[in-house]
């Protein structure tokens, strides 16, 4: 009840995401305001470096995380579970995000898992990869 009391500022409704609109007035959602990741004085959108990393055939799911860093403040994190029977190199995820995107968006670190933490409802857990992996 709190949370959502707290959601409303009058009439107007913050559901916590992060949108866009382009010169046509369509809106596209980025992502959600607590998985923005703060890196290197820079904000990158976890949904937009998971998009590129679903581009590798050898990925069935990824989730990209923000990390405390001493130097980065947070470092970009993907957590990627392989389909069976594929194959995929850390430098090869950092090869690919350097060539198709910012670099301060490209992960700075890899992780390899078995499956991702989810809900009852299959609702990705990000906080709990948070706590795993910090």
């Amino acid at each position: 009840a709190e949370k959502t009391r707290t959601s409303f500022t009058g009439d107007w409704f913050h559901s916590g995401d992060l949108a866009t609109i382009d010169e046509e007035g369509y809106i596209s959602v980025v992502d959600r305001k607590k998985d923005m990741i703060k890196t290197g004085g820079e904000n990158v959108a976890s949904r937009e470096v998971e998009e590129m990393i679903y581009r590798l055939s050898a990925v069935s799911e990824v989730a990209v995380i923000g990390l405390p860093d001493p130097k980065w403040v947070e470092a970009v994190t993907a957590v990627i579970v392989l389909k069976t029977g594929q194959s995929l190199t850390e430098a090869e995820v950092m090869a690919h995000c350097n060539q198709n995107m910012a670099s301060f968006k490209s992960p700075k670190r890899v992780v390899f898992a078995q499956a991702l933490p989810k809900n009852p409802s299959g609702k990705l857990l990000k906080r709990e990869l948070r706590t795993q992996y910090a």
